[in-house]
This record gives structure tokens, C-alpha cells and sequence, in this order.
């Protein structure tokens, strides 16, 4: 029991001995508690460090107990002193552990980047560090760095980066936009276009991404400001709302004149449709399989690729995006 205070078991129990009986020797302790008298005279010792036990003034070799009331309290109030300094350094140590190791990743996570000079050199520097992929959805109102300007996509494009971008309907009406998107296609990038775009934004290898802080309604003075956003949950947020805004676009080509042709976006075939309409109907694979006497893994390749032309990842999904898209029609209430 007094182990928190510091005491192993033969020091109380020694102790314990010493209170019970009032005075003794080693050779009577040891006697009494069936230890080696050796182990009793070190304990003694230390129990007289501890200020729990003092030699018999009245005669030599004896020892007594200090006054349990007295000697336990001031050792008690010693411990809390020490667990109190302990818990303060505790404290301590965790706001230094914050400060010097958190907050520098949470800068490392997010950074501002402030004047148009500044904004245009990362947004450059982003796509020149590129390896594999580099998505973006483009404003018809650029803020610090234009088509014409972006030197990095034609470098990057050219070793083998993989450029999938979205413009909005606006850029094409621009003086060069038209121009600019025959050059992108001439490199092979992915282009499509959408009505409106959420704001302009690129993503590079999937681990950096740039938006804007400012846009084309911030006060005429106001000095171009970006946000430069490493790995993290804000990351995968921005990479989502690409790949939405990508899987609602429409791809973009040009004919032999040089005039924008818009596609359509590829549409399910007639199987697909009823295959689609099987499974809303809460039908499994193998019961709409034998319904329209397709085999089970041609169902299967087929759900699969409604599911690769929607973007969903589950058959829960498959069946919000169908809705939105039209491919099924809602029985309206009556």
C-alpha cells in the first residue's frame, strides 16, 4: 500500500513491524518476519532515509518507528509536490511538442503565395515538377497567368505529362482561345468544356493543388493571392470537385476547318438501359441475367462500365447518377 510513496514491500513491512511492536533490533525483526537479517538492517536504513524509522537514543542496535501521522504525511506531501511539478512539465512538454512539430505541418500543408509575380511562378513551377498528370478547370477571366503565357504546359506536355482540362464555354470566345485550345489538343491533351466553371484550379501528380484567393470581382487594386494545398483532406476535396466537373463535361475537337466541335458524352446502349432498369428494380445479376437472357458476367461487364461512363464507385451511386442523367425516368406521384 505504500509503494506510492516509495517504499518496497520489505520497507513496509518492516515498518508495519516497528509501529506494532514499539522497538526492536534487526535480529528481532528478522526473527519476527522470517527474513534474513541482513534484508531487514537495509531496510531499516533506507526506512531511516525516508525519515520513518530512528535508532533508540536509549539504547544501541534498537530501532523505533517515527510517528506514522507525521513521517507519512510529510512524505505524502512530498509525492504530490512531485507529481504536481511532473504533471506541470507534462504540460509543457506537449505545447512545446505542438509548436515545434504540428503547427510546421500544418504550414507544410497550406501555403499563401501573394502578388501576381509570385502566383504565376508557382502556378509554372507546379506543372514544371509534374511527372505523370496534371488536371485543371480554366476561368474565362485569368488572374495572374493566361494561355498564352502558360510556357510549362507545352515543356511538360512534352515529356509525356498527361494533361486532362476543362474549360469553360467562355475561354472559346476569347481573342486566341480558340487558337490556344488547337495548340492543347495538338499535344494531345484531354480538353473538355462546361458551361460554367467553379473556379480555375490545377492539380498536379495528385499531390499539389493551386486555387485562387482572389478573382475577377476583387477590387481592381486588390494584389493576386493563391492558396497552395499539399496532401490532405482540403487535397482530396479539390480533386473531387475536378473529377466532378470533368465527368459533366463534354469533350472538345476540332475539324479539318479548324471550327470547335463539341461531343457528346458516350451514352448506354439499349442493354445497358433495360440491364439498369432490372437492377432499380431491386432484380440481382443473375435474375436480370435470365430475364434478358444475357450471360452472367456480360450483366456483370455491363454494370461495370455504367459504372466506369457515370464516375460511381457503388451500385448506390450508379443508380443517383442514372436519375441525374436521364438514363432512367421517375414514376412521377400521383
Amino acid at each position: 500500500m505504500l509503494g506510492a510513496i516509495g517504499l518496497d514491500g520489505e520497507q513496509e513491512t518492516a515498518y508495519r513491524a516497528l509501529v506494532a511492536i514499539g522497538a526492536a533490533d534487526a535480529a528481532e525483526l528478522a526473527h519476527r518476519l522470517a527474513l534474513p537479517e541482513r534484508d531487514i538492517e537495509t531496510a531499516l536504513r533506507r526506512l531511516e532515509r525516508h525519515g520513518l524509522a530512528a535508532q533508540s537514543p536509549a539504547r544501541a542496535g534498537r530501532w523505533v518507528a517515527a510517528p506514522p501521522s507525521l513521517a507519512l504525511g510529510a512524505l505524502l506531501t512530498q509525492h504530490r509536490h512531485e507529481l504536481e511539478q511532473a504533471e506541470l512539465a507534462a504540460v509543457l512538454l506537449a505545447e512545446e511538442y505542438r509548436s515545434e512539430a504540428a503547427e510546421p505541418a500544418i504550414h507544410e500543408l497550406v501555403e499563401v503565395v501573394t502578388g501576381a509575380s509570385a502566383v504565376s511562378h508557382r502556378f509554372l513551377q507546379l506543372q514544371l515538377g509534374a511527372t505523370e498528370e496534371v488536371c485543371a478547370l480554366v476561368t474565362g477571366a485569368p488572374v495572374a497567368v493566361t494561355g498564352r503565357d502558360n510556357k510549362a504546359e507545352e515543356r511538360a506536355a512534352t515529356r509525356g505529362v498527361r494533361y486532362r482540362v476543362v474549360i469553360e464555354r467562355e475561354v472559346l470566345t476569347t481573342p486566341g482561345g480558340v487558337e490556344e485550345l488547337g495548340t492543347a489538343l495538338d499535344r494531345d491533351e484531354l480538353v473538355r468544356v462546361a458551361e460554367r466553371v467553379p473556379t480555375k484550379l490545377v492539380v498536379a501528380d495528385r499531390s499539389v493543388g493551386m486555387v485562387p484567393l482572389t478573382g475577377p470581382l476583387a477590387e481592381p487594386t486588390a494584389e493576386p493571392s493563391a492558396l497552395v494545398v499539399h496532401g490532405s483532406g482540403l487535397l482530396d476535396s479539390l480533386r473531387a470537385l475536378f473529377e466532378s466537373v470533368w465527368r459533366e463535361s463534354m469533350p472538345l475537337a476540332l475539324d479539318a476547318s479548324g471550327a470547335v466541335l463539341a461531343s457528346t458524352l458516350p451514352q448506354p446502349d439499349a442493354t445497358d438501359l433495360r440491364v439498369l432498369s432490372l437492377l432499380l428494380a431491386g432484380m440481382t445479376d443473375a435474375s436480370v441475367a435470365k430475364q434478358l437472357d444475357l450471360g452472367l458476367r456480360t450483366v456483370q461487364r455491363r454494370v461495370k462500365g455504367l459504372m466506369e461512363l457515370s464516375g460511381a464507385t457503388t451500385r448506390l451511386q450508379l443508380g443517383w447518377h442514372a436519375y441525374e442523367r436521364g438514363w432512367v425516368a421517375r414514376e412521377p406521384r400521383r
